[in-house]
This record gives C-alpha cells, structure tokens and sequence, in this order.
C-alpha cells in the first residue's frame, strides 16, 4: 500500500491503533496495541508511527473540501430520485452481496443506473456535515450516472462478468480520470491524470468506478503526530461503529469505512504494511492484502515499490473473491508484476464448496487469551480443521522504517515524472515539506515528521539492498520455519498484527469479521498463507465466514 496505513500498533507502521477516541478522552485497549514480540526498527523512532492517545481531533470536517463542492454536477443528476425510491431499493440492495445484486439486475427489479443512484444518495444522505457524517468518500465520479445508463444499455447477462456494473470506490491515491488522486494532500488537490492499470482492469470487466475514498493522508506515512484516517483533503474520517470514539484503521480509511457503511458494492484499498488489514479489521469489512506483483501498482502514489499492492475491501469473502478476480494481471510497467496464467473465475470458483476438513492452522499461544480469537478458533476446529498452538519466533525487522524511507525517496519522484499530472511542479518529498511550509495550518495542522525523516535520511542504494535482503530473510522465516515445523498451512492473527511479517514476506493475508469486543470495537481474524496463496486464504475465510456469521452491520446506517 502505498498506502501504508496506520500499520496500526504494529511495530512499525501506522496501526489500526485500537485507540479510542472522544472530544475529551481516550482509553486504549492494550490487547490491540501490543507491538507484537519483535523489536524492529532499533534506531528509528517507533513513536512516531505507533498507536498514540489522542485526547482530541484537531479537525473533523475538511478546510480545504466542502460537501457542495463534491456534489455539485452530481446534484442535478440525482434530482429525479426520491427519498421514496431509496426506501424501496433498501432492503433490496444494504448488506447484499454482488451475486444478489446481479441477480436483482437480471430479473428487472432495479438497473445498474438505479444501484448507481442508490449508493450516490446514500452516500450524500450520510458521509458529510450532518450528525452521522463520516468523512469516508472525497470525491464523486461526475460521469458515473451516465456510464452506468451505458452499462444498461450494453447488459448481456451471459456475457459479463461479476463485478459488471457493480458500482466500485477507489482509494484516493488511485488515479482515475475524471478525478483529481491527491493522496489526501493539498499538494496534489489539481493531480487529475489518466487511469492506472488497474482501474482500467476494473472497466475493462465492466466496474463503474463510483468515486474516491478518503485516506490517512501520504497513506499515513506523513505526519507521525496524527490519528489515522485524517487528510488535509478528506478532513477526519470516522469509524461507523462508534463516530469520534473507534478508530478507523489506516491508510485505507475511507475504503474500510465505506465498505461497511454500505456506500458502494465494494472498495479498494491499499497497503504497505498494514493499510488494508487494519480498517477492514477496524470496521468489520473483509480486506485482502495480495502477494506483491500480483496486483499493478502503476498509477499509485507509492510508498515503497518494495512492499506496496493495492486490494479488495468488501462486506463478504464472495465479494472479495469477485473483486480479486478482476484486478490480478501481469502489467508490464510494473516491475514487480508477474504473469499468471489463471482464468477469469479462478478466485470464485469451487468457493462455495470448499472445506477446511484436514487444514492445519498455527496459532500464536499468546491470543489464546483474547475471547474473540479462542472462539474463532473453536469455529475453526467444528469445520475440521486443526488448530496448532504455536511460540512465535524472535526474529527482528531492523531498519523498517528506513527501508520506507529510502524507497519512497526515490519512489515518489518516479510516480510524479510518470503518473502525475504535468502541469503539477513538486516533484520530491521535500518539495512537498516546502510547499506545506507555506500553509502549515490548513495543509498540515499535525506537522509532517515522517516526511522529514524522509528527507533526512541519507542512505543509499546498497544500504537499502541490505535492508530488503534482511527483511525479506526474516519475515518470510517468521512464518516459513513454524510452517515447516508444525505441517501447516496457514497462519492466524488478529487484525493487523502480523502485517509487518507478511509485507517484507511479500505474502498475502487476509482479514475477515471475527465480532465486537465489550465496547463494540471490531475484530478481524485474519488468515496469512505463502505467496500466492490468495485463493486459499479467500476459501478459509469463506467458511469461517459462513459458520461465525460474525459481521453486524453498523446500526445508525441502516
């Protein structure tokens, strides 16, 4: 993920903090912000990108983006559905999955326009300046009335694949024409460019790209000081389950928010370590972190070409597993992609008839504790499978951050030369520090350390080529040796605990509803296999899914 995120208490980068947080308090529920049982980065400041007690919001609603300003070309479009129509599409269309949707489409009780409208209205009804806003989308697609009316005129029911005019939010460090990608910064608000490759992957199979998802701004890899899901663009987006009082989970704020929130068929989010797993977990939505390479990261304002992939954030594993159909393929622009010779269905198929009959899981002793977890387990072992009590090892991931530092030093200058618009003059992370300087207060009221240490930093190439190789050994160690020891086949975390292993791994992992703790605040148990091992983890997700039916969908949205 470029798209880092608040790789949450983790360790090292931006947690999914399970901070609480009001106007006046905040409690921290220290089972959630443990930095699991590694030391990581010994000579960076793991201060600056961990879980911290916010007592207050500095900003809740954006000063540099107004509701009307979103809506302005779409209102007109909209003003021939009525409050009515919503009510009527509701029971139909909330908490449905994308095979109900598409079949609602082909038996004529609603059109892709008529989704299309539905989720729009939905969106204006709750996302901003009212008592229930929550900040989660930053920008509307002013064609996506129109490009829906042409997908019902082009519907062949049996000719089109599943995420057909399925109504799609992207994370706004995705660039999609018609749309400024700013990464949540002031600096890119004019970045309006062409698609990248995988939103033309997304429309080539039909997708309506709806609009764009707030973000915690730079994919939290910025400030240091700030809560997660804060941009200077998006204002502060909230978390469903408890506005001002949970927190979101970054970077993918706003496509973990607006997953749950039922404000389009489905997300996509993106991760460096951590940047999916966390808000999926956070509000209760399933994400899946992909093996990197094997979703383009062309045309995404990056972090690190080391570790970042962009991925689905959905209400259900069979969504999920849609949508990741639809994005994998090898893009030659791309230098870590790769081809794969798999057909389109290959992720949804045999889904529903999966088992975990014989499947042997490693579980870290030191969850057992945790009543959602050792449930979870339990579900686990009534669908037949084995669950192995397992020590973690003690290996290390020194020099995490600064292996994020020195990739997006020379990163972000590539994706700005290739990808951004030209008429945009800043080109390098401090280029951005200086043009933030001019505005500090509207651009970057919690400052910007973590791009300072960016710049700051003076490593160079070798230096970075040992860091990789040393995190690439070790992460992929962590889950290989207890792997090869115990005959298992996946390993089970909670959240994004374990996101920092599988990101230098370059494993996939995914995280699925696993309920609410006391306070309300979501888990996710989240299943880490090897690489490529994505239609594994979607099949052991989907049955957990199935027996735990653990998603309730946030009550005051209905």
């Amino acid at each position: 993920m470029r798209y880092i995120i608040f790789l949450f208490t983790f360790l090292f980068i931006f947690s999914c903090k399970n901070t609480t947080t009001s106007d006046s308090k905040t409690s921290k529920e220290t089972s959630e912000t443990d930095i699991d049982n590694t030391e990581a980065d010994n000579d960076s400041d793991l201060s600056a990108i961990s879980t911290k007690d916010f007592r207050e919001f500095k900003v809740l609603d954006s000063k540099n983006l107004t509701k009307s300003e979103i809506w302005s070309e779409i209102n007109p479009q909209l003003e021939d559905f009525t409050e009515a129509e919503y009510e009527r599409l509701k029971p139909l269309i909330l908490e449905q999955d994308i095979p109900a949707l598409q079949k609602h489409i082909a038996d004529g009780t609603f059109n892709y326009q008529e989704l299309t409208k539905f989720y729009l209205y939905r969106i204006r009804k709750f996302d901003r300046e009212n008592p229930l806003s929550l900040n989660s989308v930053i920008a509307i697609n002013p064609n996506a009335i129109k490009e829906a009316q042409k997908l019902d005129n082009n519907y062949n029911s049996g000719a089109i694949h599943p995420i057909y005019g399925m109504p799609i939010l992207l994370k706004d460090n995705i660039n999609a024409s018609g749309m400024a990608t700013t990464a949540g910064a002031v600096a890119l608000k004019d970045n309006t460019v062409d698609d990248a490759f995988i939103v033309k992957q997304l429309k080539s199979k039909g997708a309506l790209i709806l609009g764009k998802a707030n973000l915690s701004e730079w994919a939290y890899f910025f400030c240091g000081d700030c809560p997660s899901g804060y941009s200077a663009i998006g204002g502060q987006t909230l978390n469903p389950y408890g506005r001002r009082i949970i927190d979101t989970g970054g970077s993918s704020s706003g496509s973990g928010v607006a997953a749950s929130a039922n404000f389009a068929a489905a997300t996509i989010g993106s991760e460096t370590a951590g940047s999916i797993l966390s808000p999926a977990s956070q509000n209760s939505v399933v994400g899946l972190k992909p093996t990197i390479g094997l979703v383009s990261r062309s045309g995404i304002v990056p972090i690190s070409s080391t570790l970042d992939t962009a991925g689905p954030i959905t209400r259900n594993v069979m969504d999920n597993a849609i949508v990741m159909d639809a994005i994998f393929g090898e893009d030659q622009s791309d230098e870590k992609s790769f081809m794969i010779m798999w057909e389109s269905g290959f992720y949804t198929k045999d889904l529903k008839s999966t088992s975990l009959k014989g499947k042997r899981f490693g579980a870290p002793k030191r969850f057992l504790e945790d009543t959602l977890y050792a449930n979870a387990l339990s579900v686990l072992k009534q669908q037949g499978a084995e669950i192995v009590e397992i020590e973690e090892g003690k290996l290390e991931l020194p020099n995490f951050i600064r292996l994020l530092n020195l990739d997006m030093k020379k990163d972000l200058p590539v994706y700005m030369d290739n990808y951004a618009n030209k008429d945009i003059s800043l080109r390098t992370v401090s280029d951005v520090i200086d043009f933030n300087l001019k505005d500090s207060l509207k651009v970057m009221p919690y400052g910007q350390k973590l791009f300072q240490g960016i710049a700051d930093d003076t490593g160079d190439t070798n230096y970075l080529e040992r860091i990789k190789d040393t995190l690439s050994t070790n992460g992929k160690q962590y889950f290989d040796i207890p792997m090869k020891a115990h005959n298992l086949d996946g390993f089970l975390s909670i959240n994004n605990r374990h996101a920092a292993f599988a990101a230098v791994a370059e494993y996939p992992a995914l995280t699925v509803p696993m309920g609410y703790t006391g306070e309300g605040v979501p888990k996710g148990l989240t299943f880490i296999g090897r690489r490529l091992q994505e239609k594994q983890l979607l099949e052991w997700a989907y049955v957990y899914e199935q027996a735990s039916k653990a998603r309730v969908a946030p009550k005051d949205y209905n």
